[in-house]
């Protein structure tokens, strides 16, 4: 098995990308503070679109107000197809994610984060660029959130150290239609380094995946009442691979919340956590019965 390394300079795209985004929509932020103090006091954004930063499997719109302190803990068990022998996959080995979240700036959270699977170090930005406002002035919230990851396992594992680096952007559009229920749409770009590859008929090494993969997502909450919910979220991958195309996702479970505390429990069919890692390389199959438990655990402060 040979892998393909590619040296397009994926960084500085990338980054140039979200950079570009950044300052356009800082451009437009100080455009609209010329307006008077009595016009922003008219234009009141919508509050709790969403009980948490992440919904399942996903990032949602939420940021929270500035110098909010976030940590998340994130758990997939195994799939149950294995029954009683690994107790539904609760006793299967699993993957787990610690975050870490900071809010330094109005509307801009940082953070970063480490996931077992693969030992993938992450570091990640969300921006809110628009709000929904009560009063339909502006009727969607708009977020940008990218992340940078690094696979910290051995070297023996990488041709290169810029094998190691992968790249998550996501433009999330929601809305909070009713006081109950809120809904997000979303479009995602996975982008890889380096991807496996094989040697064809002719002797050639052709990959088995492109090194970018689009995907979209879609989420839902209902509330049912102030603290508790019904969460769904839908991932389904765009891209067409040579080989190996990764399979959609779906996943629907209960989320209980207080103003500090939020917690997640479901089921579903993304198992790696990092969302790059789930998107382009999922093959859990929920048309053959393969779910798995998983639940997520926040706690913020505000200072």
């Amino acid at each position: 098995m040979k892998k393909i390394n590619n040296h397009f300079p994926s960084i500085m795209l990338y980054s140039g990308l979200c950079l570009l985004l950044f300052v356009s929509t800082c451009v437009n932020r100080l455009m609209a503070q010329d307006t008077t103090a009595t016009a922003k006091a008219k234009i009141e954004p919508v509050k709790n679109t969403f009980g948490d930063i992440m919904l399942i499997d996903n990032p949602t719109v939420m940021v929270p107000r500035k110098n909010t302190f976030e940590f998340a803990i994130q758990h997939r068990f195994g799939i149950v197809n294995n029954g009683y022998k690994d107790f539904y996959g609760l006793f299967a080995p699993a993957n787990m994610r610690l975050g870490f979240y900071y809010v330094p700036a109005n509307n801009l959270m940082v953070g970063f984060g480490l996931c077992k699977e693969r030992m993938i170090w992450d570091g990640d930005v969300s921006y809110a660029i628009m709000r929904q406002s009560k009063k339909g002035s502006w009727p969607v919230s708009i977020t940008y959130y990218g992340n940078v990851a690094v696979d910290s396992r051995d070297k023996e594992n990488f041709v290169s150290t810029a094998d190691r680096f992968s790249y998550f952007n996501q433009l999330m559009v929601a809305r909070k239609i009713t006081e109950k229920f809120s809904a997000q749409a979303s479009v995602s770009l996975s982008y890889f380094n380096n991807v496996e590859g094989y040697y064809d008929a002719e002797g050639n090494i052709s990959p088995k995946m492109h090194n970018e993969h689009l995907a979209m997502s879609f989420l839902g909450r209902y509330k049912l009442t102030e603290t508790l919910a019904v969460i769904v979220d839908y991932d389904q991958p765009l891209t067409q691979h040579p080989m190996n195309n990764p399979h959609p996702n779906i996943a629907f479970g209960l989320d209980i919340g207080t103003s500090s505390h939020s917690f997640q429990i479901f089921a579903g069919n993304f198992s790696y956590i990092t969302p790059q890692v789930n998107n382009m390389y999922n093959q859990i199959d929920y048309t053959k019965g393969q779910f798995l438990i998983g639940f997520n655990i926040t706690r913020n402060w505000n200072f």
